[in-house]
């Protein structure tokens, strides 16, 4: 065992520094003693250290393992700089160079070397590992091995079995900087912790502006033009849902800031403004993307979510996301890229109801791996439904932000004061007082024993006399028509975030049954109040959205925060008369109905209810040659059941 005072030695010597970070001399005191260690701390708060630390005290090689090849260059170059002999082995090198550095590695010339999860599973590196003294093993990025954070990735699956296999365990530390008490269960479990001790040094950035702004998609761009025009000196990184929308930004950036600029009569220098960073580019021009802005040769990225992890660049002022991410946990890690140095900077989430939309078309492509069975590939898919339940609620939460995202994480905190760091606190938004509509769902709930998804609860409270309540003899509930004059738009917005936020339980399935949650006994107290945000409607008739309407205007059927989240029953029926039609063109061209289009398709398409052929292309699982032989007649489908709706309903209002 090696005491403090050598790490304290160690510290300064290869880092500068006199003292540790909260959280870190105990994380370094506990792997030299031998016990192994979970490691929970927020982004910039020195993760890295913890193990680098004993790495360089321990007698033998620290194998370091890390999911991003493109970030180990950068990670060990830094090490070597600061006189730390590091070395990494991916695919990038040679059979030749790989095997030189395992040479030096068995050699005891190098005391770091990192490795992707994918390396382990090689005879060459088994037995390399077999034979060379390893006393230690860092898991970075920790929270990839469980199916219930955001980042989950099967090769991290194997990494257990690699320490178990080795002829003498090593003692081993797993670090992240964000996992809920599910996420860290699961990371002890998987990778074979041995009485670890955990440390959680807290999840709240004071020096970060937490900020939400819900925006029509059309307005995105011209805000972040003027945003990065007026901020021309800070770098900032811009989170984008989509590859295509990262080079469309990244060029809508390029060309206009210097306009805006000169306009301004302010100076613009000479090259770039921003670079696109996404999985589809060549690696070449991705390596050339991050260098130039981690160099500070270009002032903003505009990337998908392959930007990032573990990106050491301490100078980012400013995190935008042009659309909501998939998780709180994504948010916290993409957001937290700012301000690493402890300096005040700012991370904007833009959002609006379509969002959401694209968030669960792309979840539900994403979850399919190998390794799961199909069953347990189904839990996964209604995991991260729940998580984008989360992200959801935090764009809408009239609490403070900082607040809801430390909660969120397991950590205590005053609930009843304000911060001078987020949006919400600021007031710079509109509340709603829905307070009456919150305990009349919450009744109704009651009223029919926790038996019905939200779309008859909704009927139900608008009085209406539909076929499909007969059974449930609605008329003799107390809450029947209770709520006939509300718009039924702002009804199915409460009760989203009422589940959101505790009051309510949706039980996932093909008819999202809605329950009592965990705080449903408060809307019965005589000092009940529920405030939600106000948002505007997105147009699904028009493909864009409807400017200056609030919640709750316009028509129906909500497609956004309640209609994505849980279907709705007019949904459904879609979804049956597109089902109907596909089992009719299958049986017509000799093929199986899955051929045409698979069910999660339909439930997009019942969901996006497309009429044009730009919005056709939209529904996940639907390519160009998809539109062109079964389009006209799905969208004809479509514009039919539409019609149909709008007439049972009498209004002739079409739906929003």
């Amino acid at each position: 065992m090696t005491d403090n005072t050598a790490a304290l030695g160690a510290l300064k010597r290869y880092f500068g520094y006199d003292s540790f970070r909260p959280g870190q001399a105990g994380i370094v005191d506990t792997l030299l003693a031998g016990r192994d260690v979970l490691g929970v701390m927020p982004t910039g708060a020195g993760k890295s250290v913890c193990y680098q630390i004993p790495a360089m005290l321990m007698p033998g090689i620290t194998i370091v393992i890390s999911p991003l090849i493109s970030l180990m260059r950068d990670q060990v170059d830094g090490l070597n700089d600061a006189g730390i002999p590091a070395a990494f082995v991916n695919g990038t090198q040679s059979p030749d160079e790989q095997g030189m550095v395992l040479a030096q590695a068995a050699a005891g010339q190098i005391k770091l070397l990192y490795v992707a999860p994918e390396r382990l599973e090689t005879t060459r590196f088994r037995d390399f590992a077999v034979r060379v003294p390893i006393s230690l093993i860092a898991v970075d990025e920790a929270h990839c091995v469980s199916q219930w954070g955001q980042d989950f990735r099967s090769s991290y699956l194997g990494i257990g079995e690699f320490i178990a296999a080795l002829p003498a365990r090593p003692v081993v530390g797993a670090f992240t900087a964000t996992a809920t008490e599910r996420v860290r269960r699961d990371v002890v479990g998987l990778l074979g912790l041995r009485n670890p001790a955990v440390t959680v040094t807290g999840f709240d950035r004071p020096n970060l502006y937490f900020d939400v702004l819900n925006m029509e998609s059309k307005h995105k761009a011209a805000w972040v033009s003027n945003y990065v025009a007026e901020h021309a000196e800070e770098s900032g990184i811009i989170y984008c849902a989509t590859r295509k929308d990262t080079e469309t930004l990244a060029a809508t950036l390029n060309q206009s800031v210097p306009q805006l600029r000169a306009a301004k009569g302010a100076h613009t220098a000479a090259g770039l403004i921003a670079v696109a960073y996404h999985g589809g580019m060549l690696a070449d021009e991705r390596n050339r993307a991050q260098i130039d802005f981690v160099a500070d040769r270009v002032p903003v990225v505009v990337a998908t979510n392959a930007f990032g992890m573990g990106i050491d660049k301490s100078n980012v002022r400013y995190v935008i996301h042009h659309n909501m991410p998939e998780s709180i946990e994504a948010y916290y890690q993409e957001a937290g890229r700012a301000g690493r140095d402890g300096e005040p900077s700012r991370c904007t989430l833009l959002w609006n109801e379509s969002d959401i939309v694209t968030r669960r078309r792309l979840l539900d492509s994403d979850y399919e791996n190998e390794r799961l069975s199909p069953e347990e590939q189904e839990i996964v898919r209604v995991a991260k439904r729940r998580l984008l339940d989360g992200m959801i609620g935090y764009c809408r939460t009239t609490d403070c932000l900082h607040r809801y995202m430390t909660r969120y994480f397991g950590q205590a905190g005053d609930d009843g004061s304000q911060c001078a760091a987020c949006s919400n606190c600021g007031k710079t938004f509109e509340t709603i007082d829905v307070t009456a509509i919150a305990r009349a769902i919450s009744q109704c709930v009651h009223d029919v024993d926790q038996r019905v998804g939200s779309g008859k609860i909704v009927k139900i409270l608008r009085g209406s006399k539909a076929q499909d309540l007969a059974w449930l003899n609605p008329e003799a509930m107390p809450t029947f028509g209770m709520l006939k004059d509300v718009n039924e738009a702002r009804i199915r917005d409460v009760l989203s975030q009422m589940a959101t936020d505790g009051f309510l339980f949706i039980a996932e399935g093909r008819m999202p049954i809605v329950k009592f949650g965990a705080r449903a006994g408060e809307t019965i107290a005589p000092d009940f109040h529920y405030e939600i945000k106000r948002v505007e409607r997105p147009s699904a008739a028009t493909g864009g959205t409807s400017s200056g309407r609030g919640a709750g205007a316009g028509s129906a059927a909500v497609r956004g925060s309640a209609g994505t989240v849980m279907p709705s029953d007019e949904d459904e029926a879609l979804f049956e008369r597109l089902r109907a039609l596909r089992r009719e063109i299958a049986q017509e061209i000799g093929k199986p109905p899955y051929i045409v289009f698979s069910d999660k398709t339909l439930r997009d398409m019942a969901a996006i209810r497309p009429l044009t052929n730009a919005q056709f292309l939209a529904v996940n699982g639907v390519g160009e040659n998809k539109l062109n032989q079964y389009g006209k007649r799905f969208m004809e489908a479509v514009a039919a059941f539409q019609a149909e709706s709008n007439n049972s309903k009498g209004s002739g209002a079409s739906r929003p």
